[in-house]
Order: structure tokens, then C-alpha cells, then sequence
């Protein structure tokens, strides 16, 4: 939920009203301006999500895929502990804060990682961390009181063009959340992590699958049809 400013009433993020729509707004060719950026320009500029995400002031529309997965696997609950790797600009950890009530006396808590500055997102923490880094599991152990209840990846790498490249470097990144997932969550947490679609995913799912009680990948349906990225989300975690 999200608080409009100026009222008191709260708004529900979910999927925008008549889902995708049709292309309305074109962008004029300047000189400068490469083919894939005009396309990379209207598709923002009429996606519905991004919008949406303006009207109920998420910094992404990332928050929407999140909210998504929340609302079909019940990922989140008031008081938890969630960790945040790859958080900038912080449409997932406005997510997690919402939905663990973090900030407040019986709420949870959030820790938001990245190696990127970013802006507060009020009501959880925020670290300039290396998730790599020897100390990182202890040091956010530590801001958590605990272990955590969840872990969350949104984390992808700067896109080459290449697919099968593109591919190989995400899993680099979903593999390393998940030893520091495993290295920091409590037993009975979950893991999620954002993937491209390209085979070397199966690795991980299998990796997964014998530290957690359940395994599934999930595509939500703010994730745009034409991207290969996929969800994977693991739960009960059976402790390491």
C-alpha cells in the first residue's frame, strides 16, 4: 500500500486497470537518438505500469512484479526480516517496507544492499555493500538482529545485446544471491531472484532444490512479455 500525498487514503499496488494498451505515443527521430532508444522511449512512455508506478509513487515499476509474486506465493508478513540485494532505485524495498510494516513498533525490518548510491526509502536501512564481500553475511546479520526471513534479488548485470551472454551474467548474480541467501537466511525462509531465460537457470534450480523445500520459477504479469526474465522463488529453507 501507499499513502497518495495530500489524503488519507491508501491505494493498492496492483496491475493497472485494462492491462497492456495499445501504442499511442510515438517519439519523433532527433539526431543522436539511436532506433533502439526511440523504442526503448515509447515503450516507457505507454506502459501502463510505469504510470502506474508514477500515480502511486514507486520509484520502479519493478514494485508491481514484487507485489505480484506477494500476491500469488505470500512471500511477506507484518514483522519480518528482509534482505534487499541490487535495492537502487528502491521499488522493491518500498515494496518490503510496505508489506513487513518496517519503521514502525511491531513492524519488521529491511535492509536495502547495493553497490550504487540510492536514495533512502523511509522505514528501512540501506547499505553500500559488496554482497561478495567476506563480511557481508555477519554485517547484515547484525543490522537484522537475526537471521532473515527473506531474501530478495532483482539484482542484472548492464545488457551487452547478446543474448546468451546477457544470460551467463545474470546467473552469475542469482548464483551469488543464493550462497549469501543461504548463508543469511533462517530456517523455513524463502529466496527470490530475477533470471533470463537461456538453460544455465536449470543449474540453480537444482542447487536450490536441495536447500529448499519447494522451488518453482514464476513470471508476473508486470514482467513484459517479450522478456526472457523469469522469477525464481524458493521456500523452506531447510537451513544450512
Amino acid at each position: 500500500m501507499v499513502a497518495k500525498k495530500g489524503t488519507g487514503r491508501r491505494e493498492s499496488a496492483k496491475k493497472p486497470a485494462g492491462g497492456a494498451r495499445a501504442l499511442s505515443v510515438r517519439v519523433r527521430a532527433k539526431q543522436g537518438r539511436t532506433s533502439s532508444q526511440i523504442r526503448w522511449l515509447e515503450r516507457q512512455l505507454n506502459d501502463p505500469y510505469v504510470a502506474q508506478a508514477r500515480h502511486l509513487g514507486y520509484r520502479s515499476r519493478a514494485a508491481f512484479k514484487l507485489a505480484e509474486l506477494d500476491a500469488k506465493l505470500r512471500l511477506f508478513r507484518p514483522g519480518a526480516k528482509v534482505v534487499d540485494l541490487g535495492a537502487a532505485p528502491g521499488g522493491w524495498t518500498q515494496v518490503a517496507v510496505e508489506r513487513t510494516r518496517a519503521g514502525t513498533p511491531q513492524g519488521g525490518k529491511v535492509v536495502a544492499v547495493d553497490l550504487l548510491a540510492m536514495d533512502p526509502v523511509p522505514g528501512a536501512e540501506h547499505l553500500r555493500l559488496d554482497l561478495l564481500a567476506e563480511e557481508a553475511p555477519a554485517l547484515i546479520r547484525a543490522r537484522l538482529a537475526g537471521p532473515a526471513d527473506l531474501v530478495l534479488s532483482d539484482m542484472a548485470p548492464p545488457a551487452t545485446g547478446h543474448r546468451a551472454t546477457d544470460h551467463l551474467r545474470i546467473m552469475v548474480l542469482a548464483e551469488a544471491a543464493a550462497e549469501f541467501a543461504s548463508a543469511v537466511l533462517a530456517p523455513g525462509g524463502a529466496f527470490v531472484a530475477k533470471v533470463w531465460q537461456g538453460g544455465a537457470e536449470r543449474a540453480l534450480l537444482e542447487r536450490l532444490k536441495t536447500r529448499f523445500a519447494k522451488v518453482r520459477h514464476v513470471k508476473p504479469p508486470a514482467s513484459r512479455a517479450e522478456s526472457a526474465e523469469i522469477y525464481v522463488v524458493a521456500t523452506g529453507f531447510r537451513g544450512s
